[in-house]
């Protein structure tokens, strides 16, 4: 029989921060958009809700939009993830969830091949990623990533992510090495953003979801081997303008 060699070892819940920013859901109590969301992110999904924050003095933001952006990101194959009965499963569930209604249905298609997490935010440059540097990703090579879901953060609510459990190579959590190769500091949080919420939910919906999110904890619902990462440029905060401006190679040239 062929050698089936082990997949290596992931970072767990102990080394990451998702508990520590999940949304402090209280009984009896609904879930209110908060300002950073609908300021960045609610301008470009329901631009015509009343709680909408055109602009404010002292941030970039105007109707969501801002100056160019470049970032280290870590793509996510749509198709990886659309394969998974587990994924179809999840999103069955959030169809049918009684806050179904609230959810910007419309977004994740024009978002289907722009899925990430960012590791390295607003970077200086170009070069956006120097010959050192690039070296240094090369050095680390292809790693293991198993995405799991769903999480609610304690900031921008009203964004719904999928949460990245990325290889641990050395003891270590393998995206501080990419981290780090970039002069940056290392991150506990790396987040695939997933949903958007056009509106609060009332106290229902908020249990609903706070429900939702203890169910698919732990659940697998891909898991991804990462050969490259990218430089995206972005405009707004859910990258529907985006582009990628130059790929990095996770494989040592020979």
């Amino acid at each position: 029989m062929p050698f089936d060699p082990p997949k290596p070892e992931l970072c767990d819940d102990s080394e990451l921060g998702y508990r520590r920013v999940l949304t402090p859901f209280r009984e009896g109590e609904g879930l209110r958009l908060d300002e950073t969301y609908r300021l960045a992110q609610l301008p470009l999904v329901a631009p015509d809700h009343p709680a909408v924050i055109p602009e404010m003095p002292g941030r970039y933001y105007r109707m969501g939009r801002h100056v160019g952006v470049h970032s280290l990101v870590m793509m996510v194959d749509p198709d990886a993830l659309e394969a998974s009965g587990a994924f179809g499963a999840l999103e069955a569930e959030v169809r049918a969830a009684p806050f179904a209604a609230k959810v910007a249905w419309h977004m994740p298609p024009l978002r289907r091949h722009r899925l990430h997490a960012t590791l390295c935010g607003e970077l200086p440059g170009p070069p956006f990623v120097g010959e050192e540097a690039r070296r240094a990703l090369a050095a680390i090579g292809p790693f293991d990533v198993e995405v799991r879901g769903l999480l609610s953060g304690n900031v921008n609510l009203g964004r719904l992510y999928l949460k990245a459990y990325p290889e641990r190579r050395g003891g270590r959590n393998v995206l501080h090495l990419v981290q780090e190769a970039l002069g940056y500091r290392p991150s506990d949080l790396h987040v695939v953003g997933l949903y958007n919420l056009t509106d609060d939910l009332d106290a229902q919906e908020a249990a609903a979801l706070r429900d939702l999110i203890g169910r698919w904890w732990d659940v697998k619902l891909a898991r991804l081997r990462i050969d490259s990462l990218a430089v995206l440029m972005s405009r707004d905060d859910l990258v529907l303008d985006a582009a990628i401006v130059e790929t990095v190679s996770l494989i040592a040239s020979p």
